[in-house]
């Protein structure tokens, strides 16, 4: 498989090689790459149908989640954020004053504040709505967060990963090679890295599952898991991946896992929103 020398670099990091991510080629470079190595990996998947996951790659999976599809287990999250989004703060306020444009929002996150001088998540924004007006932050991996992002994400569906990285503000571009730099390096007692499973093995089997790509990773999110039994957020995936190889996790919507979520959204840029998501 032919792949560009840009890409290479980072794909000999994913394997091991000890060099450091370097800013060689700029995001939309690595985008091309990135995209183009599933393209030719996978050339029998429709290029929209990445947004599946697993899914897209696995015909027997594929068969029984569009039979849970037909009555989501996510519905009733769903109905409780919508609960959530239209009850009054204390103050009398709501999360639409926070945000005007609506609950069909999360097209809009990750993205770079440059007054924050930060990339700010969907659920880093919540809570800080939340703070703004009074009311106790929500914890970030499980419980009501779930809801109210499970709402958001339903209502977005549709919409066009669109992650920008401001050329006007090096932070912006610094914080996405962090988040390159994060998914290429090893860590842990395994010494794996994010790319080794979904990047170099992907569509390969772990025990009883077929590794997902990459490339659609971020657009289903958040995703009801019949391992957890409830939804969660894309930060719990990242702790539970984390754990796996046994590495310390980070704090969920901390900068190292928001720096990666643009990273790797930014990735799939393009791709169009389909979550919340039911998987295994």
């Amino acid at each position: 498989m032919k792949i560009s020398k840009m890409f290479t670099g980072m794909f000999a990091l994913a394997l091991g090689a000890g060099m450091a991510v370097t800013a060689q080629a700029g995001p939309e470079e690595d985008r091309e790459a990135f995209r183009n190595f599933f393209y030719e990996r996978f050339p029998d998947v429709p290029k929209e149908d990445f947004v599946n996951g697993a899914y897209s790659i696995d015909p027997i999976g594929r068969e029984n989640w569009e039979a849970i599809e037909e009555f989501p287990p996510y519905e009733p999250f769903i109905d409780a954020g919508k609960d959530m989004w239209d009850t009054p703060f204390a103050n009398g306020k709501t999360y639409s004053d926070c945000f005007p444009e609506g609950p069909a929002m999360k097209g809009n996150f990750p993205h770079w504040d440059k007054e924050k001088g930060m990339v700010v998540t969907l659920e880093w924004a919540l809570n800080k709505c939340r703070e703004d007006n009074g009311e106790e932050p929500l914890k970030y991996k499980k419980g009501p967060i779930n809801d109210i992002v499970s709402y958001i994400a339903y209502e977005s569906r549709g919409q066009i990963t669109n992650v920008e990285v401001p050329e006007d503000d090096p932070r912006a571009l610094e914080a996405y090679e962090d988040g390159k730099k994060f998914y290429y390096s090893r860590r842990g007692q395994l010494n794996f890295s994010c790319a080794h499973c979904h990047l170099q093995n992907a569509g390969m089997r772990l025990r009883t599952e077929i590794l997902s790509p990459a490339l659609g990773h971020t657009t289903h999110f958040p995703v009801y898991r019949s391992k957890w039994g409830t939804v969660g957020t894309l930060h719990r995936r990242f702790t539970g991946c984390n754990k796996q190889v046994r590495a310390k996790p980070f704090d969920a919507h901390g900068e190292e896992y928001r720096n990666l979520e643009y990273f790797l959204t930014y990735m799939n840029n393009g791709l169009e929103l389909n979550g919340p998501g039911a998987r295994k």
